[in-house]
């Protein structure tokens, strides 16, 4: 996908601003900068960066106004789990309102995030630490993008959450089986949404995450 094509999807189901399009220039231009010195995307991703990785961080945008729309909520901040070169996080802070947070542990990735959130002049508040060392505090929306197997994420996650979280999770083509494996310990509103940008892969769409309690034979 192009840099015109994205721009023609983001702007049907998104909208954008001129400059909402000069912010998302600024940070493709950090990303490029910074891939000179740490590969913070695979390189076969690179020439098709608009669809892999920008679009594919922006369709989440609008499962989440779907989602607020039915529940008749307004989400109000959103939770991005190892955001490592800032997808999706830094791309929802440019195209939305929400107060969005990043977790991400490693060093030099914690820096690219410091400076590609000012090369856009987006708002983001940076966490540097393992999500296990974090005061946990409840979000509206919770992202992972290739930061964990389902039951690791949520066993991790699940602090951070309140009964009507929504998670919003990007999976490749095994997450139909991923996510029939974590039935098993975990129960809520689960559905599987396809991806707008590779039909190998899927979302996984979900609220009123909980584990699932197990029945215990009673003693003789």
């Amino acid at each position: 996908m192009t840099r015109e094509e994205a721009l023609v999807w983001l702007d049907q189901h998104i909208g954008i601003s001129r400059e909402t399009v000069a912010k998302l220039d600024a940070f493709v231009a950090c990303l490029h900068v910074e891939m000179a010195q740490q590969n913070l995307i695979a390189r076969s991703t690179v020439d098709d960066l608009w669809g892999r990785h920008i679009i594919d961080s922006a369709q989440l945008l609008p499962l989440a106004r779907k989602e607020a729309s039915f529940h008749k909520s307004s989400p109000e901040n959103w939770l991005d789990l190892g955001s490592g070169a800032g997808f999706p996080g830094i791309i929802i802070a440019i195209l939305s309102d929400m107060a969005v947070t990043l977790v991400e542990s490693r060093r030099k990735r914690v820096e690219f995030l410091q400076k590609a959130a000012e090369a856009a002049e987006t708002p983001v508040t940076i966490l540097g630490q393992r999500l296990e060392n974090i005061e946990p505090q409840p979000f509206d929306i919770i992202t992972a993008r290739a930061f964990a197997p389902l039951d690791k994420l949520w066993k991790l996650a699940l602090p951070f959450s309140h009964k009507d979280s929504l998670w919003l999770l990007p999976k490749g083509q095994n997450a139909r089986m991923e996510l029939e494996e974590t039935r098993k310990l975990w129960q809520g509103d689960i559905r599987i949404e396809a991806s707008a940008t590779d039909p190998q892969s899927a979302i996984i769409v979900a609220t009123h995450i909980h584990p699932k309690k197990h029945k215990t034979g009673k003693k003789t």
